[in-house]
């Protein structure tokens, strides 16, 4: 898939002010700072298209950008910030929750884990909880680029097989690096094949 276009369309804190309509919508979440608008970037190829910072868990609302005049990326709120309040962590797991779990144009839900770590049990429970829900989705591991070829294997292996221990059938999965753009086209023709069956 070639990104002709890619604009910012809204940003809000209520589901219920989403665009209207039945365009796709693939929405992209993690733990902050697991390198979601680097990705977000790299993928649109537009620099500046989601907001990086040096300081993770800036993304406090849900941003739509609209790509090729054919369906939204979603930028939702990264989990597990520990930095927050109490009150503030509660604010952004209400709009995650309600994002995922009402939006019915959401069409796949990209959950962007960090390969170069130990499976972490925020995004294992994270995961879990879209299973309960029957929520359809892939899994991203970010920062390839970081760390060897054969580590890469070996720490996806045992995310995966942590996964194993709750999952019969585990989720398409795929490796991406934003600064080689590694996995870039694996990403984008998995949502093209989506909507053309749609």
């Amino acid at each position: 898939m070639e990104i002709q276009s890619a604009e910012f369309i809204i940003s809000n804190s209520d589901v219920n002010k989403c665009p209207v309509g039945n365009i796709p919508e693939y929405a992209f979440i993690g733990r902050s700072n697991v390198g979601k608008s680097s990705l977000i970037n790299m993928l649109t190829a537009r620099k500046k298209l989601a907001m990086t910072s040096a300081t993770p868990g800036k993304t406090l609302l849900i941003n739509h950008f609209l790509i090729n005049k054919k369906w939204y990326l979603v930028d939702l709120p990264g989990y597990g910030y520990a930095q927050r309040g109490k009150q503030q962590q509660k604010e952004i797991k209400k709009i995650i929750e309600d994002y995922v779990l009402e939006r019915e144009q959401m069409t796949n839900l990209f959950v962007l884990v960090d390969i170069r770590l130990e499976p972490q049990k925020i995004d294992v429970e994270f995961i879990e909880w879209l299973g309960e829900n029957g929520i359809p989705f892939s899994i991203i591991f970010t920062k390839a680029d970081k760390i060897s070829a054969s580590a890469q294997r070996a720490n996806v292996q045992r995310f995966l097989d942590t996964l194993h221990d709750q999952w019969e059938e585990l989720p398409p999965y795929f490796i991406s690096s934003s600064a080689n753009k590694a996995g870039r086209d694996a990403i984008l023709d998995y949502i093209d094949q989506i909507n053309q069956s749609l």
